[in-house]
């Protein structure tokens, strides 16, 4: 049998589920115990104690079925119902069609209603409205007759003790488990959040709590989080080097051929421009987003900026549509060098781009559209690696690079715990690139 529908109805975080598996069985407990306490309780003793009153009923009236008509009941009487506790008075005969009452929570009243009537017939109404005194009208032999008597007799005391007792306890027990739990569930929420904020750029401090499992996944975090940026440091001091190293023979080799004839120099000085914008585009690759920290920027004042700059370098970029406003944390550098491979890879492959930017609630969008020729759905996942190059199905006199544009973008989005999503445009028909970060 398959529960996957229960699904549903589950609640998502840590804190309402463990709630539920706290509250479900005290719930449960509560509500087997009550009705068994109302069966053993309510029920059963109330029925023993209705049935030793129904034998003293009964000796009552064979009493009064003795006396002469017209008698006076209460002193004809006494010398049985006194012993018993009772009273008896003669009472109209309207008062034999009243109707029987009781209180809405009276429920061992319900019962004593139920098991006199079934053993005493002669019984037309009760009326057990007073908590102290139970009044009976009875149809006897010499009469309509009131037999009262003490509440006590028939009903067990404070019956409603238990089940006091028992929502008390419970409620008490409850808070404090829910404060037990809160400071288990405590460093589970720590490490996620240190976990979410390393996985966007952010190192908050977090130090391990909670029991010894908790402990030990935190400290796998702390180890794990300083390996990491053991190898960005690593990398880091790398790049610096390197970008040194490859940099200083391009430019001697620049010097050798500004010696040489123009005839000869142009297609060499090509080469090393390539050779150059290769290096560029591999250390950028490289550097990721490791060379700024996150702060709170305007995502619609980067965009504004990065298509004025485009437009000053004679690029076909608009900024076409603007939704939501207010801040974000973003890597600045990171973030515009990923926003400015898209908008490079949409002006080489097609006519003009767009940029439109959108931020709401719960998430922020950079959006790049061009009139391309967009990108085959089953290439997508492969534009996004690393040297991967699709100039077959794009245009080859646009130039190529050196496939590491959408592999950078991708690097970064991810970087900042988003994705970079690829389609096809409807506005323009070419590639649509979307940046799509949460907040």
């Amino acid at each position: 049998m398959s529960f996957a529908w229960l699904k549903h109805y589950m609640p998502r975080g840590i804190y309402a589920r463990a709630a539920l598996i706290l509250l479900l069985p005290v719930v449960v407990v509560q509500i087997v115990v009550s009705v068994l306490f109302a069966q053993r309780h309510f029920e059963g003793v109330t029925v023993q104690m209705a049935d030793t009153v129904e034998r003293e009923i009964r000796l009552v009236l064979q009493d009064l079925s003795d006396l002469p008509g017209g008698a006076d009941v209460q002193v004809a009487s006494a010398d049985v119902a006194e012993p018993l506790d009772m009273v008896v008075e003669r009472i109209p005969r309207s008062a034999l069609e009243a109707p029987d009452r009781r209180d809405w929570d009276d429920f061992s009243g319900r019962v004593v209603i139920r098991r006199l009537s079934e053993q005493v017939p002669e019984i037309r109404s009760f009326d057990l409205s007073s908590s102290a005194t139970v009044r009976l009208a009875v149809e006897a032999g010499t009469g309509p007759v009131a037999i009262s008597f003490d509440r006590r007799r028939i009903s067990a005391r404070n019956p409603h003790q238990l089940l006091v007792y028992m929502v008390f306890f419970s409620i008490l027990t409850t808070m404090v488990s829910f404060i037990y739990l809160r400071n288990q569930l405590r460093p589970i929420r720590r490490l996620a959040r240190a976990a979410e904020a390393f996985g966007r750029g952010r190192n908050i401090p977090f130090i391990p709590g909670g029991a010894t499992e908790l402990r030990a996944a935190g400290t796998a975090f702390v180890d794990m989080r300083n390996r990491i940026e053991r190898q960005i440091e690593t990398r880091t001091l790398m790049l610096s080097g390197v970008s040194h190293d490859l940099r200083t023979p391009l430019t001697r080799m620049r010097l050798s051929l500004s010696m040489l004839d123009d005839d000869d120099r142009a297609a060499l000085e090509q080469d090393v421009d390539d050779m150059q914008g290769m290096i560029d585009a591999f250390l950028d690759f490289a550097k990721g987003d490791g060379e700024s920290e996150p702060e709170r920027i305007d995502p619609i004042a980067l965009a504004h900026a990065l298509v004025e700059d485009a437009q000053r370098a004679g690029q076909p970029v608009t900024l076409q549509e603007v939704e939501g406003q207010g801040t974000v944390r973003l890597r600045p550098l990171a973030m515009r060098r990923a926003l400015d491979n898209l908008i490079s890879n949409a002006v080489r492959y097609g006519a003009k781009a767009e940029l439109s930017v959108r931020i709401t609630e719960k998430s922020l969008r950079f959006r790049v559209e061009d009139d391309g020729p967009g990108i085959p759905e089953d290439q997508r996942a492969d534009a996004q690696r690393p040297f991967t190059r699709l100039d077959p199905a794009r245009n080859q006199d646009k130039g190529s690079g050196v496939g590491l544009g959408l592999a950078i973008a991708t690097d970064i989005a991810r970087a900042h715990g988003g994705t970079l999503r690829l389609g096809q445009s409807s506005r323009l028909g070419g590639l649509r690139a979307d940046i799509v970060i949460a907040r």
